[in-house]
């Protein structure tokens, strides 16, 4: 199945949704009336899209009814042609680090899906040819630990884990040295979950990031936050709480194909300009996908 196909499986709460309720609207009257306009409006917002791309996609609708009629406006092209642009401003793919060990830490809140995340990542870097290493950094969690021991067995790919309670910073740096000594291509660390208002923890992440940093200059090269797609606009404030204490290169959306608002991926990107990396459509390894604004938009708003 190709990445479209997955994103429109991923989103098909979120589009059913939207789907309906734009072509009720649009079937009401020749013209945008007023009803018609706060209907589609809450229809926007209501998938989580955000004030700042209603407004937009509103604006381009308006203008298109004025000038064309009901006939000549196709609503859902309209809206997809406004969030691709939108999310193509700041689309870069994930950053490859030459002739060295590219480190990647994976952030966010408990129950994100970061463990499932960093062994994906992994398994689409080994699918390309590269040579992934992993880092079990959540010691909090003996659960996790195990979680991504077992997904290495599964994909043949090595990890560095220590002991439950032991030092996540102590770990990290025992990975960096493994992996740079394999001249291994990536090192993804799985690190704990931790709520944004809690200040030690994030300290203890700023730890971590400082001692990789100290082992291998530059790292961590990408810092990426997982958000659990289903929780809406709640993933907003980690977004903003997160990218103060560890300044973020990107986002990884999870449990896309489990929501009916998705448009909070177009909604954190207009606000904090960082890009959406991968988005998770399902349970499988190979069900982490690279971000596409276009198939994005399109498996967001096709008829």
């Amino acid at each position: 199945m190709g990445l479209f196909q997955k994103l429109k499986e991923g989103l098909r709460k979120t589009h059913q949704t939207l789907s309906h309720e734009i072509k009720r609207i649009v079937s009401l009257s020749p013209k945008l009336t007023e009803e018609g306009s706060n209907d589609l409006e809450a229809a926007l917002l209501g998938a989580d899209l955000g004030l700042p791309m209603t407004q937009r996609i509103m604006a381009a609708t308006k203008t298109a009814f004025e000038t064309q009629g009901r006939e000549g406006v196709d609503v859902f092209g309209i809206a997809a042609r406004e969030v691709e642009a939108a999310l193509s401003q700041t689309s870069t793919p994930l950053a490859n680090v030459a002739e060295a060990t590219t480190v990647v830490s994976l952030v966010g809140v408990n129950g994100t899906g970061k463990t499932t995340t960093c062994a994906k990542l992994a398994h689409q870097i080994k699918l390309k040819g590269g040579q992934p290493w992993m880092a079990a950094c959540d010691t909090f969690r003996a659960a996790a630990i195990d979680q991504l021991k077992l997904w290495s067995e599964r994909l043949q790919i090595p990890v560095t884990a220590g002991t439950y309670g032991a030092d996540p910073a102590s770990v990290a740096h025992d990975a960096v040295s493994a992996a740079l000594a394999q001249g291994c291509d990536y090192l993804l660390i799985d690190t704990a979950g931790r709520l944004h208002t809690k200040h030690n923890l994030m300290k203890e992440l700023e730890k971590l990031h400082r001692v990789v940093n100290k082992k291998l200059t530059g790292a961590p090269h990408e810092v990426l936050l997982v958000l659990d797609a289903t929780t809406g606009m709640n993933a907003l404030t980690q977004a903003r709480e997160f990218n103060k204490a560890v300044p973020l290169t990107g986002l990884v959306i999870t449990k896309l194909d489990g929501t009916s608002r998705g448009g909070m991926i177009v909604s954190i990107q207009q606000e904090l300009g960082i890009p959406v990396k991968y988005v998770g459509v399902g349970e499988q390894a190979d069900d982490l996908q690279p971000f596409e604004a276009k198939a994005f938009a399109e498996a967001l708003f096709s008829e």
